[in-house]
């Protein structure tokens, strides 16, 4: 059974940081994907970041490039986002999410955010400006 763990929301002032944790169980064979999402009030959901697991491709929508950084700790079963520079946009629920089509589901969330399969709890993220 897949699982997915979602950690490290909080309240943060513009311009500072926060990382947020996903742990991962379940995923045993083959290339999958483990991304983030978030939805902010009164408006849709995106794809934030993306990282597959066969060679590490990944993923940002343009709205996050050059701040945020994701990443993948094999021995825990982590992946983490880095998010730096934070900006009162960036105020949403982040959802960490899962797929077992790796690199397609990368593309699909890369061409129209398509969800993924898994879904773990949301945590929130709130920046003061």
């Amino acid at each position: 059974e897949v699982q997915l763990q979602a950690f490290g929301g909080g309240l943060v002032q513009a311009g500072g940081f926060l990382r947020l944790s996903c742990a991962t169980s379940g995923f045993t064979l083959g290339d999958y994907a483990i991304g983030w999402f978030r939805q902010a009030p009164g408006k849709e959901r995106e794809g934030v970041s993306c990282i597959t697991s066969s060679d590490g491709t990944t993923y940002y929508t343009d709205s996050v490039k050059g701040r945020f950084t994701i990443s993948w700790d094999n021995a825990k079963n982590t992946v983490y986002l880095q998010m730096n520079g934070l900006k009162p946009e960036d105020t949403a629920v982040h959802y960490c999410a899962g797929d077992d089509t790796g690199w397609s589901a990368l593309h699909r969330m890369k061409i129209a955010h398509t969800p993924f399969d898994y879904w773990g709890q949301g945590t929130q993220v709130t920046v003061s400006s």
